[in-house]
């Protein structure tokens, strides 16, 4: 009978030491990261969690229209707080693939904060009016009040920063850098002349372009709709352009298919101008004619309406781009008929210039235009406009946009924060460089697929 407890107990111990070494040798093959989402109890740590990705949800087409997941605020709490994201969530500088100088982004310099500034600037924008009175007094009126309150339904990794921070701008390159966006297109006004929100900012374009050349980024020019725009002082406002900035290394011009290299101009709102103005500066034999002149570019116009192509040919434009990242909103935006707009550059040697979002809310400043909403659907949305423009094999793609934080277009980087009066829009489950990294997968995806379709396919000359 001891015998054979003894052999029991003999057996027991090496079935014991058996268990214990498959385990250890389980726990040595685990990975250091594990593919099936946060270990539990990190939800309890959102800045831990945050690192910790997690598997894309399945989307259902059917349910997106009908559900908004970003919008969510019922579980909106007394307590504020802002995530702050970990330090790598930026890649490093050598392995983002090379620029890519057909992608460009639309840049704002339009922000202020008291520190640099003395006030808030765009930050506190106002909340726009209805033009039938009936809608308007559904919604609420005044201005927002940074810091906590802004004119955004997201919240920037960098706060409300001010546009003249040297900190902010190199920041703002370094994450173009990341996304392998070659240009970005600077909203621009004359000197001395602003936005109805904001402050004249002129004199931040020798800072940016400084930055911007330290990445090798190039930086073109949005030219806003300032007051009293017409054909004579279009011309002063290219040649101060051209004078002022036109030698700096990090100037954008594009190489065209008869080898030229020229200065881009995006035009906003061009349709304002009668097209027999236009044509006074854009045609060979126009009054203020532009054309063979050491001023001579191309001017980009936008094109909202379908008869606009017919407005823009007359006028003398080299080409067309749609801004909004609203599909459906306008005849331009629409991605069905890019196709079509590209066999219509092409017949009458125009340049085509698609504009991408990665969603669009405009809510916080434009409380009653819900209809024009597009939920971004966790990069879904920004993805289906990158293949559509791809689909079309444009010359260029444009970005709307880097930081216009009002109309919720940004690619920039924005972090969770809720207040005891609103809660913010986030890339959860994603890291706040979400739709950088989206926007660098998809630049090196049209730089190869360009190289093949089109014949101009070199770099720009500065």
């Amino acid at each position: 009978m001891a015998k054979f407890r003894r052999r029991t107990c003999i057996i027991l111990s090496l079935f014991i030491l058996f268990i214990f070494s498959v385990m250890m040798g389980l726990k040595m093959l685990r990975p250091n990261k594990g593919t099936f989402g946060a270990p539990f109890g990190f939800d309890f740590f959102p800045e831990v969690h945050q690192q910790i990705p997690r598997l894309g949800k399945v989307f259902d087409s059917q349910k997106s229209d009908k559900i908004n997941s970003e919008t969510n605020i019922k579980n909106l709490k007394s307590v504020e707080f802002t995530v702050k994201p970990p330090k790598a969530s930026e890649p490093y500088l050598e392995e983002v693939p090379p620029l890519n100088y057909y992608l460009h982004v639309f840049y704002y310099s339009w922000y202020g904060n008291p520190q640099y500034d003395g006030k808030y600037i765009h930050w506190n924008h106002s909340t726009l009016k209805h033009w039938d009175p009936r809608i308007n007094s559904n919604h609420p009126q005044g201005k927002h009040s940074p810091p906590d309150d802004i004119g955004s339904s997201f919240y920037p990794e960098l706060g409300t920063y001010s546009s003249r921070d040297p900190s902010v701008i190199e920041t703002h390159m370094k994450q173009i850098y990341s996304a392998s966006i070659g240009v970005l297109a600077l909203s621009w006004y004359p000197p001395d002349s602003h936005d109805e929100n904001g402050v004249p900012t002129d004199d931040l374009v020798p800072t940016i372009l400084d930055k911007a050349h330290k990445y090798n980024l190039k930086v073109t020019f949005h030219i806003e709709p300032y007051s009293n725009r017409d054909e004579q002082n279009m011309y002063r406002n290219v040649k101060y352009i051209i004078d002022k900035y036109g030698n700096h290394p990090a100037f954008y011009r594009y190489k065209t298919k008869t080898g030229n290299s020229l200065p881009m101009f995006y035009v906003y709102d061009s349709y304002i101008t009668e097209p027999k103005q236009w044509a006074n500066l854009l045609t060979v034999s126009g009054s203020q004619s532009i054309r063979n002149s050491p001023y001579d570019a191309l001017f980009i116009a936008l094109l909202v309406e379908d008869k606009h192509k017919y407005d823009i040919l007359q006028s003398g434009f080299n080409g067309i781009y749609t801004y909004f990242a609203t599909n459906g909103f306008t005849y331009g935006s629409s991605y069905e008929n890019w196709a079509r707009l590209k066999l219509f550059c092409d017949h009458f040697q125009l340049i085509f210039i698609p504009s991408v979002g990665p969603g669009y809310i405009d809510t916080s400043i434009r409380p009653w235009n819900t209809q024009n909403t597009r939920n971004r659907i966790n990069g879904k949305y920004y993805e289906t406009a990158l293949r559509a423009a791809l689909q079309a094999h444009p010359s260029v793609i444009s970005i709307t946009s880097f930081n216009e934080w009002h109309e919720g277009t940004q690619i920039e980087k924005a972090v969770p924060k809720r207040t005891s009066d609103r809660v913010y829009l986030d890339y959860l489950p994603y890291k706040p460089s979400h739709y950088l990294d989206l926007t660098r997968k998809w630049s090196e995806k049209y730089s190869k697929e360009r190289a093949i379709y089109a014949l101009d396919h070199q770099p720009p000359v500065s």
